[in-house]
């Protein structure tokens, strides 16, 4: 199988392979759409020695479909975990969304990760390696993946989206942050041309300094999520999950503005389909402004992660946008 990116765990994986002295627990550390499953996936063929392929009776793929995996849903994966190998001499059990593990549940996974049936390899698949205790990373061996840099993205969009104009490829890559599954996202996904249409409003508003327009273009909905708007409210946004791009899109249109201010070459810009409203704002906005933005939305990313309450998250960084 032809993976981009990751050679060098890949490579290492490999050797321990080679060595027979692969571990029987492994964490898997990345952001969603990385490729964990993939890697989690092609190892777990290498374990069994098998060619590679998704579906196989003794590499077992533990799901769950809610928000927290506690002691009761442990126990079922142990449960697995004790069932002998259908087929071969080996199994892998690969269980998904470990930073929803609750400390209960990881310490009662604690002793099988430590000694596991012999042939049973085991392999956490997390977005966060803090979510993780610091007793079940130890009994682990860690693979952290990183974001793809722009060439492999670039050779990924162009292996899996053969039909992508060559247009939209800066603004793929600029997106995905070396993330290969928001290309799929942001190809898919009407709202992400939306939100780059609303980053743009709250831009404007923010350069006429009209903080009850801008506060008001974030809001919570009926379900407690947050929704982005424009102006007029023809465009609304669920953002939940998409906080990053939400982000990005700011970084990425400041960006674009720089670049047209210094040397007002077309060619060099991501977001060209927006060209036209980018202009207007590289004359309102001013290079002391924008260097600012983009310190706040600095900010804001790391306040999101300690921080639950998103919504006053994102008031606080408009309301910091807007001041002198």
């Amino acid at each position: 199988m032809n993976i981009i990116g990751h050679q060098k765990i890949i490579e290492s994986f490999e050797r321990t392979i080679e060595r027979n002295s692969v571990a029987h627990a492994h964490l898997i550390v990345g952001d969603n759409g990385i490729g964990k499953s993939v890697i989690a996936q092609k190892f777990a063929c290498d374990i069994l020695n098998i060619d590679y392929k998704e579906n196989h009776v003794d590499i077992v793929n533990y799901k769950l479909n809610k928000n927290s995996f506690g002691v009761d849903d442990v126990r079922k994966v142990i449960e697995e975990i004790n069932k002998k190998p259908y087929e071969l001499n080996k199994k892998v059990v690969i269980l998904y969304g470990g930073e929803k593990i609750t400390m209960q549940g990881q310490n009662a996974l604690l002793k099988t990760i430590e000694s596991p049936p012999k042939g049973v390899y085991i392999f956490i698949l997390s977005t966060s390696l803090d979510s993780m205790l610091d007793t079940i990373k130890s009994r682990c061996q860690i693979h952290k993946l990183s974001p793809l840099s722009k060439g492999e993205m670039l050779e990924f969009i162009k292996r899996d989206f053969k039909d992508v104009q060559d247009s939209m490829l800066n603004s793929l890559i600029s997106f995905s942050a070396g993330v290969p599954g928001r290309v799929s996202s942001f190809l898919e996904d009407v709202s992400f041309d939306n939100i780059r249409d609303v980053v743009i409003d709250i831009l404007d508003v923010i350069s006429q300094r009209d903080e009850f327009k801008a506060i008001n273009m974030i809001t919570l909905n009926s379900k407690r999520n947050i929704e982005i708007s424009n102006i007029s409210n023809e465009i609304r946004v669920d953002i939940k999950g998409k906080e990053d791009v939400f982000l990005e899109s700011f970084v990425s249109i400041i960006r674009d503005i720089i670049v047209y201010k210094e040397v007002s070459n077309k060619e060099l810009i991501i977001n060209i389909d927006k060209i036209n409203r980018l202009e207007d704002l590289a004359v309102s906005l001013s290079y002391k402004k924008m260097n600012k933005i983009i310190d706040i939305i600095d900010e804001t990313r790391m306040n999101l992660v300690s921080n639950t309450n998103s919504w006053l998250t994102f008031n606080t960084m408009i309301r910091k946008m807007l001041e002198d």
